[in-house]
């Protein structure tokens, strides 16, 4: 028989507006403490402290614009943060400092998530949604430098990028991105050449997230109906459906797959947290807690596994927090 879905490992209150993005920062040697970032539409970043559960600082750099958008940088005092009044902050938050350091204004008005990708010591690439609708652009940080703009063939008809996935292979591989666009597409493209590799029609909707498995050349994205699409890369670069999972609800906010590639969760609609094995997609628990939308949804990257967890921002301004390690 099926072990009925647990309850939430601790709840996270305060935010006092809607949750639309989660970070966690927990990979450091003790005494470090373990965070979580959490983003919300009254424009503030809250520093949860999970030890006492309690936030450590609210940060306020987006003109009280919902951000939807939070990574740390090489350790959990350099932030990146997204919003909706066009910008994206550069933090420092070091001996206890709050400070804006740089900034760059993206002049998109959706809600795409910038996508970042280390790929020296120091130095990251940034994919973000252009000013101009279809296009993606691609910055060097932190000198902001432009390395491309990505811009689909005259006539594609793509509409605006949704989500991005910056990724390579290994470290000195070509950097690649994953597009979902607003017809339904999962586009490939080459970054340093700057053209489209490979393309999917994967959802009859636009593509609301995904997320990438490099290791197994797997992804997966879900739209506003009620399927995820898991589809697959071949040695050619050609991404191809490989399977598809009917909902029994629609509408997908967000989708990740944990670290350890074990097991993906998704953030929808219907209030629910889902969790599935990422082999097979087999379904193995419902999380019900929230009473709105569920926005976003995050793992752990504590270096125990026993101590890590998956967290769930919601519209309804509560953030849960569960440990489901033990059951699968």
């Amino acid at each position: 028989m099926a072990l009925p879905p647990p309850d939430p490992q601790f709840l996270l209150r305060g935010t006092s507006a809607a949750v639309h993005t989660l970070h966690f920062s927990c990979g450091g040697p003790e005494p470090d403490i373990p965070l979580l970032f959490s983003g919300s539409e009254n424009g503030f970043i809250h520093v949860w402290n999970l030890k006492t559960h309690r936030v450590d600082s609210a940060l306020d750099g987006h003109g009280r614009k919902s951000v939807y958008c939070v990574k740390t940088m090489d350790g959990k005092d350099r932030l990146l943060s997204q919003g909706r009044d066009q910008r994206i902050c550069l933090w420092d938050l070091a001996e206890g400092r709050t400070s804006v350091t740089d900034s760059v204004f993206t002049e998109h008005v959706g809600f795409c998530r910038c996508s970042l990708l280390k790929v020296a010591q120091g130095r990251w690439l940034m994919a973000m949604a252009a000013k101009s609708l279809e296009e993606v652009q691609i910055l060097e940080l932190p000198s902001k430098t432009s390395v491309c703009t990505l811009k689909p063939e005259v006539g594609a008809k793509l509409g605006m990028p949704m989500c991005l996935k910056l990724w390579q292979l290994n470290c000195g591989s070509q950097p690649v991105l994953l597009a979902g666009y607003e017809d339904g597409s999962v586009v490939l493209w080459n970054v340093s050449m700057g053209k489209v590799l490979s393309q999917l029609t994967c959802h009859q909707e636009p593509v609301m997230s995904l997320d990438f498995d490099s290791e197994k050349a797997k992804g997966i994205s879900g739209s506003s109906e009620k399927v995820l699409s898991i589809w697959s890369l071949n040695e050619q670069q050609n991404l191809q459906v490989y399977k598809t999972h009917e909902l029994v609800n629609a509408g997908i906010s967000d989708i990740t797959i944990r670290p350890d590639k074990k097991i993906l969760a998704t953030a929808g609609w219907d209030h629910r947290i889902r969790i599935f094995g990422w082999k097979k997609l087999k379904p193995l628990a419902v999380l019900d807690y929230h009473t709105a939308t569920v926005h976003c949804v995050s793992f752990s990257d504590h270096s125990n596994p026993r101590e890590r967890l998956l967290a769930a921002g919601s519209k309804d301004q509560r953030i849960s927090v569960w440990s489901i390690y033990a059951q699968t």
